[in-house]
């Protein structure tokens, strides 16, 4: 007998995707792949030779459950320097990743039927780690892709704990606009028992001239801001902006009360994340930044890339975001449903993407451009021809 509660859970269909990408694969079928949320690039080397020497130093043992003090400490000054954000390194839980930081925080905070307000589409793991949670996932409609605080405002009742926020957003690349933050700020303020949990994974991702903006930095003055930053959980990780997706480092920032308990949580579950992984951490939060520009120059020129010959499909509408590596087109005027269209182009063209269902949104399909520009141009060929036959 299993768990009641793996019935409320669906497998992630963009790993599910992936699965099906290797199993063809390995049967000596050639396929392009958009399917990957993970950079193509290689980890940077100083981060690398930071882990090979943790190891060659011993530093292979239990570190504290929630992080070695280090890494504590560069996550701090990196919060400070880029986020104008104020936390203690007793403020810092250190996890197993993003996923991990983002399952504690739900932990922590939800009780059976606590309602937490997604935005739409949302990242596919969102509801089902808040159904884990005993929680209730409350999905709210965005405007053309964009975070409305009014859209948002609508959908709060008296169970309402905890607010979703993502900015770049995955999958649509959507960054929520500081005014629309401001507004949500205000409603935090004017709620009391509703939090914030802000999933900052793709912050470093910007595009066309756009800044990162967190909305704990926001308060038109100290005691705002200090009310924002006690109702704000901070998710971030190393996976994306270092290229370190395998190597399983995230961490939130909360206040005190939430930060013990979530370190209580990973006591029992977890116990600290991998130790090598943190020393390769704290590389990489107080090393050289010139990696992180370096992909964003190359993702920028990737996106204009997909964007345009998207728009060149059949029946394809394509925005152009603002941030992440992903692409979140309308493929309703196509006449197939996003099941339909994904599995008849990877049939038919050996093309992989995942459809928006995953996302929460019929009609559309979500493409990585994580890749090569060759893969990215093959691909969109292949992809032309699809939609031109339809």
């Amino acid at each position: 007998m299993l768990a009641k509660r793996l019935n409320k859970i669906a497998p992630s269909k963009t790993l599910a995707v992936t699965s099906k990408v290797i199993s063809l694969r390995e049967q000596g079928i050639t396929i392009i792949s958009f399917g990957a949320g993970e950079p193509d690039f290689d980890t940077p080397k100083h981060i690398k030779d930071a882990a090979k020497n943790a190891i060659d130093k011993g530093f292979t043992k239990y570190t504290s459950v929630s992080g070695i003090s280090e890494l504590k400490k560069a996550i701090v000054r990196k919060l400070k320097l880029e986020n104008n954000a104020d936390y203690n390194p007793e403020e810092i839980i250190v996890s197993n990743g993003g996923k991990h930081s983002i399952m504690n925080a739900l932990l922590a905070l939800l009780n059976k039927g606590d309602e937490v307000i997604i935005p739409v589409p949302y990242w596919t793991s969102y509801p089902d780690m808040v159904k884990l949670a005993e929680g209730t996932p409350v999905f709210c409609e965005t405007e053309n892709l964009q975070v409305k605080a009014d859209l948002i405002k609508k959908k709060i009742t008296t169970k309402t704990t905890l607010i979703l926020l993502n900015s770049p957003s995955n999958p649509s690349g959507a960054v929520i606009e500081e005014k629309e933050l401001e507004k949500i700020k205000d409603i935090l303020l004017k709620n009391e028992n509703i939090y914030v949990l802000s999933d900052e994974v793709y912050e470093h991702f910007l595009y066309d001239g756009k800044k990162n903006k967190s909305i704990v930095s926001l308060g038109k003055n100290q005691e705002e801001k200090k009310k924002i930053r006690e109702k704000t959980i901070i998710v971030n990780s190393v996976s994306k902006s270092y290229s370190m997706t395998g190597w399983r480092i995230g961490f939130t920032a909360s206040n005190l009360h939430l930060a013990n308990a979530m370190s209580k949580l990973q006591s029992q579950m977890t116990s600290n994340p991998c130790s090598i992984s943190q020393y390769a951490g704290v590389a990489a939060f107080s090393g050289d930044q010139k990696c992180i520009e370096e992909m964003k120059n190359e993702f920028e020129k990737r996106r204009d890339k997909i964007v345009q010959l998207l728009n060149k499909c059949k029946g394809v509408v394509c925005n152009n975001p603002g941030g992440a590596f992903y692409v979140f087109p309308n493929i309703s005027k196509t006449g197939l449903t996003s099941e339909e269209f994904c599995d008849r182009l990877l049939n038919e063209k050996r093309v992989a993407v995942v459809p928006g269902t995953a996302f929460g949104m019929e009609g559309y399909i979500r493409l990585s451009y994580a890749c090569s520009m060759k893969n990215i141009e093959e691909g969109l060929r292949l992809i032309k021809e699809f939609c031109d036959k339809l």
